[in-house]
């Protein structure tokens, strides 16, 4: 028995340079078609939507043997949960993108009023929360997630609670195993759902509902990042990318997801063929492009010393990820600056997905990411990801740069 899958032709996206490069430079933009914003949002000005770009990807079928086979549909642990994983993710876009396309309408970019992105941040988590519970009801359910409803309960909230009850009650009708209408209430317990502080023992869901928010008001690149931690080792993720170009200028959104030892696999956002993502095999760090997030002046720095001559791209959430596992780049760094503490929603399915594709993602000592100590990674000062035959000269690149950089610290 054999199943056809989909997969990349070899080198159709293993280089990052030239036409495709420009067209990430400018941030994988696109042009949604929006409703009227009175129907949606009463309390946003109108603007005008950004350009659509999108990334062509050459495919061809893959037929898998049915060992390879089982490994991706058929292994007994974890296939329920990757299904139940994907479907939340796949829902909680819907919400997003109907938030957002009201909002890219909108001048809230320029205003405090930043209701549009509450709503879409609470009613992500809310429909993430119900939909595990609903698909999982026999598991014990722990959710590490960012948002709870204490804002949400204050009286000033009354018209945000109604409305996020509303687009999440509308977006659970479009699935067929939902029945029942949710309350108020009902909804800000599955908010709450996300208190756990996770940790080395049990299994433990974690979720950033909007990762990515400035990239969401933009119109830009954000995600809804799901993983799942069993004894503090995450296990699957699915990462969904709803303004990630997926082939052609047609084609945008997609839901990267991961199954540990069953690799990484792309498949659009509305459904379709899977198709078998790896990360890109270069091994000469001239003709590796990179991702950037945070403290440019250590990431390029380190780039420098790498000898990297592609111009640095800069892309909003956990859609880096998602890009970095199909051969997009070769090479993400991040930064934060000094005293901040990596949260595990914003890394724990973007991992997965790397290093199930083949990729590697380390602190910058090397060390793999500890996702065991609860809400918060410790770890060295910045995270990295390459392939394996680029870390070590990268691992030695951002280590020059560090120390030239506490040395210029020292001196001043």
């Amino acid at each position: 028995m054999s199943m056809t899958v989909m997969r990349p032709a070899q080198g159709c996206c293993c280089h990052f340079n030239n036409a495709i490069n420009n067209c990430f430079n400018l941030r994988y933009r696109r042009t949604l078609k929006t409703p009227s914003l009175a129907a949606e949002f009463p309390f946003v000005a109108v603007a005008s939507p950004p350009t659509r770009l999108s990334l062509s990807l050459r495919r061809r079928p893959l037929t898998v043997a049915s060992s390879s086979a089982a490994t991706m549909s058929s292994s007994p642990s974890y296939d329920k949960e990757l299904a139940a994983a994907k479907k939340a993710v796949s829902l909680a876009s819907r919400l997003c993108q109907k938030v957002q396309k009201a909002l890219l309408q909108s001048d809230v970019q320029s205003k405090s009023d930043k209701s549009p992105v509450t709503v879409a941040d609470y009613g992500s988590q809310a429909v993430v929360s119900l939909v595990l519970q609903r698909e999982l009801p026999a598991d014990p359910f722990s959710l590490v997630a960012e948002e709870d409803s204490g804002d949400l309960r204050d009286d000033s909230a009354q018209d945000i609670r109604a409305r996020i009850t509303e687009l999440v009650n509308d977006t659970l009708s479009t699935d067929e195993s939902s029945s029942s209408t949710l309350s108020v209430e009902q909804v800000l317990k599955a908010i709450d759902c996300g208190v756990s502080e996770g940790g080395a023992t049990g299994r433990h869901w974690v979720l950033d509902p909007i990762d990515g928010t400035k990239g969401f008001v933009r119109g830009d690149q954000y995600a809804i990042a799901l993983g799942l931690l069993d004894g503090g080792k995450v296990v699957l993720g699915a990462l969904a990318c709803p303004n990630l170009p997926l082939t052609s200028i047609a084609e945008v959104g997609c839901i990267f997801f991961a199954k540990l030892g069953s690799g990484t696999y792309m498949q659009p956002l509305e459904g379709g063929p899977a198709v078998e993502v790896h990360v890109t095999a270069t091994e000469n760090p001239e003709e590796a492009s990179f991702f950037e997030s945070s403290h440019v002046l250590t990431t390029r720095n380190s780039s420098q010393k790498l000898g990297v001559k592609a111009p640095p791209v800069r892309i909003d959430s956990q859609a880096k990820y998602g890009a970095l596992s199909r051969g997009d780049g070769a090479i993400y760094m991040r930064f934060p600056h000094k005293g901040y503490r990596e949260k595990i929603w914003d890394h724990a399915a973007g991992c997965i997905v790397v290093t199930e594709a083949g990729g590697l993602v380390t602190d910058a000592a090397g060390k793999d990411l500890d996702f065991s100590k609860g809400r918060f990674l410790d770890l060295d000062t910045g995270i990295i990801s390459t392939n394996a035959k680029l870390m070590p000269l990268l691992l030695k690149a951002v280590k020059e740069s560090l120390k030239e950089g506490e040395s210029c610290s020292s001196s001043m």
